[in-house]
C-alpha cells in the first residue's frame, strides 16, 4: 500500500504542473524497474501511473493539453482554475488508491518489506538542484499570472543553458511521433469544424441542455472516449460559447474531458504511453485489467466532479 500510495500521489502531483503525458513517459520505466526489483506485480502500479496522472492533471491549466485549450478559450485565471478543480483531483487520487487496493487485494495483503538494491547511477548533483529550482520557479510563475507558454519556454531555456549535458541529448528524447499525432488531431478537428458544423447543426445540438452540469459532464465524457479528449474540447467549443455562466461551463468541460480519459486504455494519450512503454518492457496490460479499475474510477470521479461544480 505504501508503494501504491507513493506512486499515485507522485504521478498526480507532478501531472498537475508538468503535463500528464510527460510524467507518464518518465514514471513508467521507473515503476517497472522498481516493481521488478521488489518482485511485485507491476500492473496495479502501472495503472496507478496512468490513472493518477490523468486525475492529477485535472487540477490546473498546465496539467494536460485539453486544459490548456480551455484556459486559452475561457480566460479563467490559473489560480481560480486550480481552486475549483484541485479538490476534485485530490479526492480522485484517494479513489484510485482505494479501488486499485481493493481489486488487487492479494498483491497488497503481502506484508513484505519494501527493500531493493538500487542500481548504480550517475547523478549530476548541480543539474539536479538546478532542475528542481527551475521547476519550482516555473510553478510559481504560473500562480503569479505569467502566461503559461512564456513561463514554460523560460524554464526550458534555463535548463538548456549548461555545459554538463549536451543539448542534442535532450532533443533526442523528444517524441516526434507523439507531437505529430497531436498536430494531426488539431488539423482533423479544424477541418470538421469548418465543413460539418453548420449553424443548423449547432442550433439543434444546443437543445441538449448543455447548461446543466450533469448533462454536459456526461456528453463530454462520451465524446472524449469517441474522438479523444483534446478533439472533444475543440469540437464542443462552438456549441457552448453562447451558454450562460461560461466560467462554470468550461470548468465542467475541462474536468469531464480529463477524468473520462480513465474509462478505457484509449481514453487518453497518457494511457497509451503507459501501455506502450509496458509492452516494450514485456508487460501486457490487458483490456480487462484496465477496464475493471478504469470504469469504477471514472464513474466515481465524474460524479464527484459534476456534483462539486454544479
Amino acid at each position: 500500500m505504501i508503494l501504491l500510495a507513493t506512486v499515485t500521489v507522485t504521478a498526480g502531483a507532478f501531472s498537475a504542473f508538468l503535463v500528464n503525458d510527460a510524467v507518464c513517459l518518465v514514471m513508467t520505466p521507473l515503476v517497472i524497474e522498481v516493481t521488478r526489483s521488489l518482485r511485485r506485480d507491476p500492473i496495479p502500479y502501472l495503472l496507478a501511473v496512468a490513472m493518477a496522472s490523468n486525475i492529477g492533471s485535472a487540477a490546473t491549466i498546465t496539467g494536460n493539453p485539453q486544459n490548456m485549450i480551455v484556459g486559452a478559450v475561457s480566460r479563467i485565471p490559473y489560480v481560480e482554475f486550480a481552486a475549483a478543480l484541485a479538490p476534485v483531483a485530490a479526492v480522485g487520487l484517494v479513489v484510485v488508491i482505494v479501488v486499485l487496493a481493493t481489486l488487487w487485494w492479494r498483491e497488497f495483503r503481502q506484508a513484505t518489506e519494501l527493500t531493493a538494491k538500487p542500481p548504480p547511477a550517475r547523478v549530476h548533483k548541480a543539474q539536479l538542484v538546478k532542475a528542481v529550482l527551475v521547476t519550482f520557479g516555473v510553478i510559481a510563475a504560473f500562480f503569479a499570472g505569467v502566461p503559461v507558454a512564456m513561463a514554460a519556454f523560460l524554464g526550458g531555456a534555463l535548463l538548456l543553458v549548461t555545459r554538463a549535458i549536451k543539448a542534442h541529448k535532450v532533443y533526442q528524447q523528444i517524441d516526434g511521433s507523439l507531437l505529430l499525432m497531436f498536430a494531426g488531431l488539431f488539423v482533423v478537428v479544424a477541418a470538421a469544424d469548418k465543413i460539418l458544423l453548420t449553424p443548423d447543426l449547432i442550433g439543434s445540438v444546443q437543445a441538449f441542455h448543455f447548461a446543466n452540469s450533469y448533462v454536459l459532464t456526461f456528453d463530454t465524457a462520451v465524446l472524449s472516449n469517441v474522438i479523444s479528449n483534446v478533439p472533444a474540447v475543440l469540437a464542443l467549443k462552438p456549441f457552448v460559447l453562447g451558454l450562460p455562466d461560461q466560467h462554470c461551463v468550461w470548468l465542467v468541460i475541462a474536468m469531464s474531458a480529463t477524468l473520462a480519459g480513465n474509462l478505457t486504455p484509449v481514453g487518453s494519450v497518457a494511457n497509451l504511453i503507459v501501455a506502450e512503454r509496458a509492452r516494450a518492457a514485456g508487460i501486457h496490460v490487458s483490456l480487462w485489467a484496465y477496464c475493471r479499475a478504469g470504469i469504477p474510477i471514472t464513474l466515481a470521479t465524474l460524479a464527484l466532479g459534476a456534483w462539486w461544480l454544479s
